[in-house]
């Protein structure tokens, strides 16, 4: 149980992490506060390190049992955030707008608890990863060598969702968050003068012709196994002259789809149409792939785990507004673990994530961490005392 002055530090800390913000791939120093952090509670084993930045840390009961895994994220966004609170971002262009600073601040909730009271039997891992916003993290992690010593058996994360009452947990069953991942396409041909195009090879019919095709490749849909999604997000031809025939075009498109073979055969399309376009129009063509997120798949067994926890804390949860569009690159702890995430609603009116004045409500706080508690006591039990 955390108490007043638990929330006091807690809420302090969090608000630092907010006021310094280190996007994916770079958050050393968010890494050394949370390693800072923990080294206070104890635990059996610290490792660092872990897919780049990644931290984990480990309280091992001593007892035989099961290893759980609760995971938050070490990015912000490259975002400008304009709160105007005293623990606003100081770093330009940077912000956690999406709550993985609260997130962190949870799993040290949980750390506090778990260090006054272990658990029976045993591990829990507190996993601190780095690079999820660009989809990235979670498989440098589970690739590491090092997280071969803590692999899960069961594994479960909060996200905090706006649009869902205060304290309102929707989760399910199944697919919880899509695949997606991100295709630039560029074309390549030759410039030439504005008033000799015919010397050139311009890249301008090829992308007229392939944007309505990658469009028409996905539209969405109910989130069955037919879901395809195709978002044009970005679009370049030239430069900014009148004087200049282009040379080079290129497309940014988001694909998604209800599962991980979907995504790959949805790739495998637009890289087709692509190659068709270029080769119709006299073009090189070239592709990379950026933001590739796994789909997110509750099991069964650990969706159960998690609404018997909530049921016992009272915690109003249902299914509604689940599965979601957006992704999320916690599925991968899911390919060897029995896992579930839950999306903790601070208000149906609450600013959306990755909104410049988005702010994680500290309120929830302790709420997501006696979730975590409870689905932690319920798996491995309250170590017995004498």
């Amino acid at each position: 149980m955390l108490t007043n002055r638990d929330i006091e530090e807690l809420t302090a800390f969090r608000r630092a992490l907010h006021a310094h913000p280190e996007i994916s791939g770079e958050e050393a120093e968010t890494a050394r506060r949370i390693t800072a952090a923990l080294q206070e509670l104890a635990p059996s084993q610290i490792v660092t390190g872990l897919g780049g930045h990644g931290v984990a840390a480990v309280f091992d009961s001593g007892t035989p049992g099961p290893t759980l895994l609760f995971r938050a994220e070490l990015d912000a966004l490259p975002i400008q955030e304009i709160n105007d609170v005293p623990w606003a971002s100081q770093i330009a262009g940077k912000s956690h707008v999406c709550g993985h600073d609260g997130h962190m601040t949870m799993l040290l909730a949980l750390g506090r608890m778990l260090a006054r009271q272990p658990v029976a039997k045993g591990r829990v891992v507190l996993m601190f990863q780095p690079a999820e916003e660009d989809g990235s993290g979670a498989k440098a992690v589970v690739a590491d060598p090092a997280f071969e010593q803590i692999a899960p058996d069961w594994a479960f994360a909060i996200h905090v969702e706006p649009g869902r009452p205060f304290g309102h947990v929707a989760t399910c069953a199944g697919l919880i968050n899509c695949a997606s991942l991100g295709l630039k396409i560029k074309l390549t041909g030759k410039t030439a003068h504005a008033a000799t195009p015919e010397d050139g090879t311009s890249p301008a019919l090829a992308l007229a012709a392939l944007l309505p095709r990658l469009d028409a490749l996905g539209h969405g849909g109910a989130l069955d196994d037919s879901f395809r999604l195709v978002t044009l997000t970005h679009v370049n031809l030239g430069e900014p002259t009148f004087g200049i025939a282009p040379a080079d075009a290129e497309i940014f498109a988001t694909l998604r789809t209800t599962g991980d073979a979907g995504i790959a055969s949805l790739e495998a399309e637009a890289r087709h149409l692509a190659t068709e376009a270029a080769e119709a129009h006299g073009l090189e063509v070239a592709f990379e792939v950026h933001d590739h997120f796994a789909a997110s798949i509750n099991s069964p067994e650990a969706y159960e785990v998690a609404v018997k926890a909530m049921d016992s804390l009272n915690i109003s949860h249902g299914t509604e507004g689940v599965p979601m569009r957006a992704s999320e690159d916690f599925g991968v702890f899911g390919w060897g673990a029995r896992a579930a995430m839950l999306c903790l609603g601070p208000g149906e009116d609450y600013a959306a994530l990755h909104n410049p004045d988005y702010d994680f409500p500290d309120d929830l706080i302790p709420l997501g961490s006696a979730i975590f508690e409870r689905i932690a006591r319920d798996l491995l039990g309250p170590a017995t005392t004498t």
